[in-house]
């Protein structure tokens, strides 16, 4: 068998001209693989305002993403239409390639089942969906549910970025073989540096998006620690920020800082991370969010609540875990950090090359990928 295998990313979601951000830690994790084999990404999406199908392959990262633009359509037959004619374009500029790395299970896990009947290619599912945990909430169609277990089942490895995602899989009846792979990061490019800034400062990363990210909550914390410290600044990097506005102005800070940072390109992160005496994560759910374990990198602490996986992968002495929706813990802890900064540099930096670095990923997948071709 040889070494060095095309593998087909097969992405739900990734980068693209119509959501710039969506899917960066799936291009992240073919970054990773492309160090050892050869990637091709395959990608769809609607795009409004075109009148006919695109095609682009961009280059920019040592491998090729071929993604399709199609035309909107609200008609889902006409949709699926344009989806599997774009789908067979892409192949045939793709060409042959080895194993398949399907990135979300649901929709795009029936090419891969098309590919595995009529190509006997098999395929393996990185998985990182939060709507596993909230089925409750919102519930799956009955036709989604049955093409899922049907694409589960076909795949020869299952690959949840964490234990509890898992077990939110499996309470949905996705039965197969999981095994755990987390969340890849560049731990060349997110170091520790040793610096240390006058003003205690903190930093959130999302989507800022609510109630996920619980945004508010986090800025009544910061209301409430304005009566503990003289000053801080508190830095929320990601969209979406320009809905905080009125809470902002209700809230009348006097000694805090609130910056609110539209965005920030991945590379410009460790900057903001290592100039930070503390990363906050206040989620009422996650799997396993790539920021923490880049904080970790860059020997940056954390306080997160313990939602999803987050807990699996948090050495206790690289900060605190604390229940959801708890503002009173969190502005303990804040306080804590304050009075008792964490100095672990280097062994967070190591403990993320050992566990997240692009070298350890590539090596889980490669696994994983000959064992699906024996």
């Amino acid at each position: 068998m040889k070494a060095k295998l095309h593998v087909l990313f097969l992405c739900g979601w990734y980068p693209s001209e119509v959501l710039p951000t969506n899917g960066d830690f799936i291009m992240r994790h073919a970054k990773a693989v492309n160090l050892k084999h050869q990637v091709s990404v395959l990608h769809i999406i609607s795009k409004p305002g075109i009148s006919k199908t695109t095609i682009e392959i961009e280059k920019n990262l040592n491998f090729n993403a071929y993604i399709a633009y199609i035309k909107p359509s609200i008609n889902p037959f006409t949709k699926l239409f344009r989806f599997w004619s774009a789908y067979q374009s892409l192949l045939k500029q793709i060409g042959v390639f080895d194993v398949v790395h399907l990135n979300k299970l649901y929709p795009f896990g029936l090419f891969a089942l098309h590919l595995k009947r009529t190509k006997k290619i098999p395929f393996i599912i990185s998985e990182h969906w939060t709507g596993y945990h909230l089925t409750d909430k919102k519930k799956l169609s009955w036709i989604e549910v049955f093409l899922s277990k049907k694409i589960a089942k076909k795949a020869s490895a299952i690959c949840p970025v964490s234990n509890d995602l898992k077990n939110s899989m499996l309470k949905n009846k996705l039965t197969g073989n999981y095994q755990i792979v987390p969340n890849v990061v560049d731990t060349t490019l997110f170091k520790s540096i040793n610096e240390t800034s006058k003003t205690f400062t903190i930093t959130h990363i999302s989507s800022l998006l609510e109630p996920h990210k619980n945004i508010s909550g986090m800025l009544r914390v910061a209301k409430q620690l304005e009566n503990q410290l003289d000053s801080f600044v508190w830095n929320f990097i990601g969209g979406n920020g320009h809905q905080f506005k009125a809470l902002i102005k209700s809230l009348n800070f006097k000694k805090g800082q609130i910056n609110f940072i539209e965005h920030v390109e991945h590379e410009k992160i460790p900057a903001y991370l290592n100039a930070s005496d503390i990363f906050v994560l206040f989620s009422n759910y996650e799997n396993l969010p790539c920021v923490i374990l880049e904080s970790f990198s860059c020997g940056t602490p954390v306080i997160s609540t313990n939602v999803g996986g987050i807990q699996e992968y948090f050495p206790k002495e690289f900060g605190y875990l604390i229940n959801k929706n708890d503002e009173s813990e969190l502005l303990e802890k804040l306080k804590t950090i304050y009075e008792n900064p964490i100095h672990l540099g280097e062994e967070m930096h190591t403990y993320a090359v050992e566990n997240f670095s692009s070298e350890k990923i590539c090596d889980s997948f490669t696994k994983l990928y000959l064992d699906a071709l024996k």
